[in-house]
């Protein structure tokens, strides 16, 4: 069983998930272009560009397992991804609001050692209440939501914008899902409770 536990992300909010299983890990940064490739779904899109982070990483790491993962948020053919800036942000609110979106979650664990990667995604549908101008404003007042995907963050105030979350992981939505995760470890060995 490969020693180490590498997870390929420099998301705070992944790193905060990945502790609560009090395994020993580091983290990477995974240079990925995060580019949609023509066509492809947005679950597609999430479940390859988070092998494509692990697969990053595995050349720094070549006895290791190597978690990527990533979000891909989408409602109505219409993609929504970290805002960047409060202009962007108030627009994608202003898209999602009174919709349903989903969270496309995509987790892939990477053998470095055996070139095994174990690849899905877990998805979480997010009803956004009919929000009003003021409640978007006050909202981005209130909480930086500019490096999540769909410029929410349902473990903070966002959850005030939402009327319902539907999924079989609440972590996924935070951008880790820990229940397929841990499977995965499992799988390759490590030792969960």
């Amino acid at each position: 069983m490969p020693r180490l536990v590498v997870l390929a992300s420099t998301s705070p909010f992944r790193r905060e998930l990945l502790a609560r299983l009090q395994i020993p890990f580091e983290t990477a940064v995974p240079e990925t272009d995060e580019s949609a490739l023509t066509g492809e779904a947005p679950a597609a899109t999430a479940q390859r560009l988070a092998e494509a982070k692990a697969r990053a990483v595995a050349q720094r790491y070549p006895d290791a397992l190597i978690i990527g993962s990533d979000q891909v948020a989408a409602s109505d053919g219409e993609r929504f991804g970290k805002p960047g800036s409060r202009k962007n942000a108030i627009g994608q609110l202003h898209q999602m609001r009174g919709k349903e979106v989903v969270f496309h979650t995509g987790l892939c664990l990477l053998n470095s050692a055996t070139g095994r990667a174990q690849v899905c995604c877990v998805d979480t549908h997010v009803g956004f209440r009919d929000l009003t101008n003021a409640e978007i404003e006050s909202y981005l007042d209130k909480e930086d939501a500019l490096n999540c995907a769909g410029s929410a963050k349902s473990e903070g105030l966002g959850i005030s914008l939402l009327s319902y979350l539907r999924g079989d992981d609440p972590n996924a939505l935070i951008g880790l899902p820990l229940i397929a995760l841990c499977g995965m470890l499992r799988a390759e060995g490590v030792a969960l409770p």
